[in-house]
């Protein structure tokens, strides 16, 4: 396991932040500046100033006395709290060292919530989960920073965490592409992505307004119910995300000029097609999950083409 700088960091004495409102605007200024933060435009930092938005998705991801959370960024703990209130424990991992006395502070309440310090794209997430939660179901719920939005949830698929859904807020258009239907213009690589792992809907739109700073997007909260096998059959997984990515590179192409991106022939793509009985004039954006892999099922049993 990647080792955070500081493995763990649980709420003290109550303080004057302890159970105030996080949402509200004098109470999450004067918490901030009562610890000297300043917000880093480098890591995305938008905390959530709504009062609906946190419980609504603690009731979402199916938070109760029976599940674990992994939080992802808890910012000034607004979300953490609402997860605390109803699951039997939440573990959330905080990038950003100059946050863990404020989270000290306003999860003084919660003996329940835990916050590791370290970054989530390299910590061992499987050893994390075993370890936090033993004999819990598992969810993830959290506020993505906008930048690491798609590399994040590619790695929180591609891992095959064992947890029930993955709940986030998202930018509005990454949720709008995540979620997207095959054959439609928001469709992209990384949609079918992740419907190869999950089911994912759009649960809600959040308003800029909902945060402080206000970003200058608006934001949807989104839910990926994680699948428990693949929904179609595919013989070579990497081979078929490869073609995908080759395909959607070169979206505007047909098929079997764009498979060249993969270091594929136009002959061999072309026989590929036919054998997955797709016409060569399709385009990605044209194709469902089930006719990608039929192309690289295609592929994987006719490499020499």
């Amino acid at each position: 396991m990647s080792k955070p700088d500081d493995m763990e960091t649980r709420g003290g004495p109550a303080s004057a932040a302890g159970e105030e409102r996080l949402t509200d605007l004098g109470t999450v200024r004067g918490l901030l500046a009562r610890h000297g933060f300043r917000f880093s435009k480098k890591l995305g930092q938008n905390f959530l100033v709504n009062p609906s938005v946190c419980p609504r998705m603690a009731e979402a991801c199916g938070a109760d006395a029976d599940t674990g959370v992994l939080e992802i960024g808890p910012g000034i703990g607004v979300l953490t709290r609402e997860l605390a209130r109803r699951a039997a424990r939440v573990t959330a991992v905080e990038l950003d060292g100059r946050l863990l006395p404020v989270l000290a502070e306003t999860l003084a309440a919660y003996p329940n919530a835990r916050i590791l310090q370290g970054d989530a794209m390299e910590l061992d997430l499987h050893r994390l989960i075993g370890e936090a939660f033993v004999g819990l179901r598992v969810a993830v719920c959290a506020n993505l920073p906008y930048y690491i939005t798609s590399p994040l949830l590619m790695r929180l698929l591609e891992s095959r965490l064992p947890v029930d859904n993955i709940t986030v807020m998202v930018q509005k258009e990454a949720a709008q592409r995540l979620c997207a239907r095959p054959g439609t213009r928001e469709c992209g690589a990384v949609t079918l992505a992740v419907r190869y792992y999950a089911q994912p809907e759009v649960l809600f739109p959040v308003s800029r307004g909902s945060f402080l700073p206000a970003p200058n997007v608006d934001s949807a909260v989104i839910r990926l119910v994680i699948r428990k096998a693949p929904p179609c059959p595919v013989r070579d997984e990497a081979l078929l995300f490869r073609l995908v990515r080759a395909a959607f590179g070169q979206r505007r192409k047909t098929l079997p000029n764009a498979l060249t991106g993969a270091g594929v022939g136009k002959a061999a793509a072309a026989e590929w097609l036919r054998l997955a009985g797709i016409p060569e004039t399709a385009r990605a954006e044209q194709l469902t999950l089930e006719q990608f892999a039929g192309l690289a099922n295609a592929a994987a049993e006719h490499p020499a083409l």
